[in-house]
């Protein structure tokens, strides 16, 4: 018998010690990889005047195109009053709007809603918030954004024995998004859809 010209060397052969270090190199291979991960990917181009034309903010929406979620019976609901800004931070500007049923006597009660565009295009505003519901039996004196929150000076009613035509209570009243839907400055009015 001849002898081969290169000795037999002996990791040439596998054994079950070989497969266990392949499997725990191969294993802290993936491990690593978890911890590195490339930067988020975005469909924006770079900023040319094309690019920002897109991304800026539209106008807020119009509260004439939104139904509210005011019970009427056989009149209509009417837009008292609206005021706009960007609450939530999204860099889209919301709108609030004053709302009540379009009555020729006593003073109707007023619903007060966040509404905002939709990101779908050919798609109506929609509410997001109830700030003031109409059966709270509360009215609007005046409303403003300022900044990211909402101010309005509330009328109401000391109890259910006070006409409609003279509310007798006022208070202040401030919304402001936070965790995902509004807060009030004063809890009991802390409403969301």
């Amino acid at each position: 018998m001849q002898q081969p010209a290169v000795p037999e060397l002996a990791h040439t052969h596998t054994r079950p010690i070989h497969w266990v270090a392949t499997a725990a190199a191969l294993a802290a291979v993936v491990a690593g990889s978890s911890f590195v991960q490339p930067d988020a990917a975005t469909a924006v181009q770079k900023d040319g005047p094309e690019a920002v034309a897109k991304r800026a903010p539209g106008p807020a929406p119009d509260a004439a195109d939104v139904t509210f979620p005011i019970d009427c019976g056989p009149v209509r609901a009417v837009v008292v009053r609206t005021a706009a800004g960007d609450l939530d931070g999204d860099g889209t500007p919301e709108t609030v709007a004053v709302v009540r049923c379009d009555s020729s006597m006593g003073t109707p009660p007023n619903g007060v809603y966040v509404i905002t565009r939709s990101t779908r295009p050919d798609t109506a505003p929609r509410v997001v918030a109830t700030l003031v519901a109409p059966k709270d039996r509360l009215n609007v004196m005046d409303l403003a954004i300022r900044g990211s929150a909402v101010a309005a000076t509330l009328l109401g009613y000391s109890s259910s024995d006070i006409p409609n035509c003279c509310p007798d209570e006022r208070r202040r009243t401030t919304w402001k998004w936070r965790d995902g839907h509004f807060i009030a400055s004063d809890p009991a009015d802390a409403r969301s859809v």
